[in-house]
């Protein structure tokens, strides 16, 4: 008989965010990720070692093949490492079966993605306590409600995608991915299918995620735009964090990023 994961602790609601020195809620340790074997092996992640602390909004940025949705997938628990060790609130993920990790995904992690993969017959309110309905778990109505409030879904929520606009889509999405608190919710290029004034207002309320919330989120994007919106990016080059930066610009993250264009 197959045991239950660890579970993850829950993520206090709090304004307050976590000290840059704090013990992170997800931690990678010397992680490796090769696809293919032998001579044909291509290293997307080599030997990253990056934690990433609670209650903040953390950005992961790099070119084009330099592992940043490898990174994200390995911290997820949807790839398995070749090599390394990823622990999510006191959870090993290296030592949990497939079934676990499907448990631990479903329980614990919120996921945002560039598509917003809502049910369409379903209306905006339906879609966002969908898991918890599938999941057999109550639904916190309190808690829904806090987070239309925040996310300005009140006048929405008996609306089908088709009759909400793209920024109202993802707004749905990310509330979904928050129903059931998360330990840390993964967005991967959140903002891809928006223009640049409504996916602003995306990360303006996943940054009101984080800040009044109580949510730890972990983006990948490539928009320095973007990234302005976290509290720390992270930069990625070859398969390793290249260096990192806190409560960036986007004329930081130009610069930081500028060298690296230049030398191409």
């Amino acid at each position: 008989m197959t045991s239950s994961p660890p579970v993850p602790p829950q993520p206090h609601c709090s304004s307050s965010s976590a000290d840059p020195g704090s013990m992170p809620v997800v931690f990678a340790s010397e992680l490796s990720k090769a696809f293919g074997r032998h001579s044909a092996a291509v290293t997307a992640l080599d030997r990253v070692t990056v934690g990433f602390e609670a209650e903040r909004f953390t950005s992961i940025m790099g070119p084009s093949g330099s592992g940043k949705s490898t990174l994200l997938h390995c911290l997820a628990g949807l790839e398995r490492p070749t090599s390394g060790s990823v622990v999510i609130g006191g959870s090993d993920l290296s030592r949990l079966s497939e079934a676990q990790l499907t448990t631990l995904r479903r329980d614990h992690l919120g996921f945002v993605f560039q598509a917003f993969n809502l049910v369409p017959t379903l209306t905006a309110e339906e879609n966002i306590t969908l898991s918890e309905r599938i999941g057999g778990r109550r639904v916190d109505r309190q808690w829904v409600a806090h987070l239309v409030q925040v996310l300005d879904l009140g006048d929405r929520l008996r609306h089908r995608p088709s009759e909400l606009s793209g920024g109202q889509q993802q707004r749905v999405a990310i509330a979904r991915a928050l129903a059931h608190r998360p330990t840390v919710v993964f967005a991967d290029e959140p903002t891809g299918n928006l223009d640049s004034h409504t996916g602003g207002e995306v990360l303006r309320f996943l940054r009101l995620a984080v800040e009044q919330l109580g949510q730890t989120i972990v983006m990948v994007t490539h928009d320095p735009a973007a990234a302005a919106h976290t509290h720390r990016v992270v930069f990625l080059r070859d398969g390793r964090v290249e260096a990192e930066t806190r409560n960036p610009s986007t004329e930081d993250i130009l610069a930081r990023l500028a060298p690296r264009r230049t030398a191409t």
